[in-house]
């Protein structure tokens, strides 16, 4: 059986060390009364125990059950109950929330680093507290103060969900194709008709109510996707006491029998003029929906990150147990732990090295999202801008590759069920599809994140950092230097191609933007390092990690240098008959 602990000390080492957002949080009024260091941390310690006792033993057994439709009711692993019950009255599902609201008012770094922890105890079960996080970010930013008052501090108590309605059998990622319609009620609400598929927490027993923000048309709508407006349809409709009354005319149609996160229930909604109310001005919802899905971008960084963890702790453990070969002993009856061989200790460095960086990349653009918010820092919300396609895209590339990773450590037992490593295979390859499939990501990065002014705000930051790296040199954080150079100088090379063939470098200037970063991230936990008081042990741990990440890792990016200078064009020179 797969196991888990949660990785408490490197998250502290991370918010307090490397980002020092303890020292942040206590500069922002909004804040200051609210959190510091030991309070974090008795928050941490609290949802660990979550994670690692209600959550995690039980994974596989939530996978085998799955969800189940009957009667147009859908049933979840009877543990799950239990667990959302705990996380309610622990009041997890309003760590991030607005006080003003019945929210606890954390930082998204806090709530971030809960994330990734429930994504390594289980991706699908964290998905319910995770869809009605974004939906009330959505609400909070765009609905009017009477509906915040009515919906807000019960999907903050846990005690009603949400979901977010985008995607239709016809209409993945373009969305201006969308049919499903919305037509004006004499009360001032809305009828909305149509199906939409692939709505995560879509229907369940979790709670009492279920609140969709669904897309939809306007009898006078432009075309395409400006012509979108937002609508906010409950499950059930609010009765003059605030609580679920008449059942609205929304049902589920089918669930999807998947890969994996198989107790997540995705489902495919049916509205029959079901009623809904406006959020946000008319055809402009596809902007109202981004503000939620920039954060559950976010939180797909954490499933990929959160199953890495898992499944890096799981390998190492068989990697220490496991006999099987001889390296330094030569008798023939005997065996050694497979750590000791170097294609292993390769493979689980390669995972750690990853992690530890993708961690305090997660931080970091938590953060910069906090300081957009609390201390109104355009600069940190550019640069949060910027990163999220990276933190969707290459954090949950790199968590697949780390759950492969983890699985061939384990040779022939990581195919075989009863050890968990089939199932974060599974789980975890989802990430890199939906809230935008990574190639999506990268072309937005490359023309909507770069090209768009002329690669003002990643310019500005890679000066920036090679000012720091200069001003605080580390020996072992050296050839950072030469890679970031070389990126500068790619980037000016790339903005001057037209758009086609910038969409065609798209991926690969992502993951070497992405190389490049991490490379900094470890610069930032090596600089730390030099300032605070750690275990031998642990720093030992850090410095060896770096450096294999600065002589292992961060080489690929010459690679992708050398691809990135090469002539795109040849993708369209082949023509669609060849292939």
């Amino acid at each position: 059986m797969s196991h888990y602990q949660a990785p408490l000390n490197d998250i502290c080492f991370n918010l307090f060390d490397v980002w020092q957002l303890d020292k942040y949080w206590q500069q922002q009024s909004q804040l200051q009364e609210l959190i510091e260091a030991d309070t974090a941390k008795a928050i941490l310690e609290e949802a660990a125990k979550i994670c690692e006792q209600q959550l995690a033993p039980f994974s596989g057994d939530a996978d085998k059950q799955g969800a189940q439709l009957k009667d147009g009711k859908v049933m979840l692993p009877q543990h799950y109950q239990t667990a959302y019950q705990s996380l309610t009255e622990g009041g997890w599902t309003s760590l991030s929330g607005d006080p003003q609201y019945g929210g606890m008012g954390m930082p998204k770094a806090l709530s971030m680093m809960v994330d990734e922890m429930l994504c390594s105890a289980d991706i699908a079960f964290s998905l319910y507290p995770g869809l009605t996080a974004g939906a009330c970010v959505a609400l909070l930013q765009h609905a009017d103060e009477a509906t915040k008052a009515l919906y807000l501090p019960k999907m903050y108590s846990g005690e009603w969900s949400g979901t977010m309605c985008l995607t239709e059998a016809h209409a993945g990622s373009d969305l201006g194709i969308m049919r499903t319609t919305a037509k004006p009620a004499d009360d001032g609400s809305y009828l909305l008709s149509g199906s939409k598929i692939f709505i995560t927490a879509g229907e369940h027993d979790l709670t009492s109510n279920i609140i969709h923000l669904v897309l939809a048309k306007l009898p006078d709508a432009p075309a395409g996707s400006r012509g979108i407006s937002l609508f906010l349809v409950p499950k059930y409709l609010p009765d003059s006491d605030g609580e679920p009354g008449e059942r609205n005319d929304v049902s589920v149609g089918s669930i999807e029998h998947k890969m994996g996160i198989n107790g997540s229930a995705t489902c495919v909604l049916n509205f029959d003029y079901a009623k809904g109310y406006l959020i946000g001005e008319p055809h402009r919802g596809l902007a109202c929906m981004f503000t939620m899905m920039n954060y559950e971008r976010l939180s797909m960084g954490s499933q990929g990150l959160g199953a890495a963890e898992r499944a890096y702790q799981n390998a190492l453990a068989y990697a220490k147990d496991r006999l099987q070969g001889r390296i330094t002993v030569k008798d023939a009856n005997k065996a050694e732990p497979i750590i000791g061989h170097a294609d292993v200790r390769r493979m689980l460095l390669n995972i750690k090295a990853m992690n530890e960086a993708g961690r305090t990349f997660a931080t970091w653009v938590a953060s910069l999202l906090d300081k957009a918010k609390y201390g109104n820092c355009p600069v940190s919300a550019q640069r949060a801008n910027l990163l999220t396609p990276i933190a969707k895209a290459f954090m949950t590339d790199q968590g697949f590759d780390a759950c492969v990773t983890a699985q061939q450590v384990f040779g022939g037992h990581g195919y075989v069920k009863e050890w968990g490593m089939e199932q974060l295979v599974r789980d975890v390859r989802i990430a890199q599809i939906y809230e935008g499939t990574n190639g999506i990501q990268a072309a937005d990065f490359m023309l909507r994140k770069v090209a768009v002014d002329q690669g003002s705000v990643l310019l500005t930051l890679l000066a920036e950092i090679k000012a720091e790296m200069a001003a605080t040199p580390i020996d072992a954080a050296a050839s950072l230097h030469h890679y970031i150079g070389q990126l500068q100088s790619l980037t000016a090379e790339l903005l001057a191609q037209d758009s086609r063939s910038q969409s065609g470098n798209a991926c690969d200037y992502l993951t070497l933007v992405s190389y490049v970063l991490y490379g900094y991230m470890w610069y930032k936990n090596l600089a730390a390092l030099q300032s605070t008081s750690h275990s031998e042990s642990f720093t030992e741990a850090k410095q060896y990690t770096a450096a294999y990440y600065f002589e292992r890792v961060l080489p690929k990016a010459s690679g992708l240098l050398s691809v990135l200078r090469r002539d795109s064009a040849v993708m369209d020179k082949f023509a669609t008959d060849h292939f």
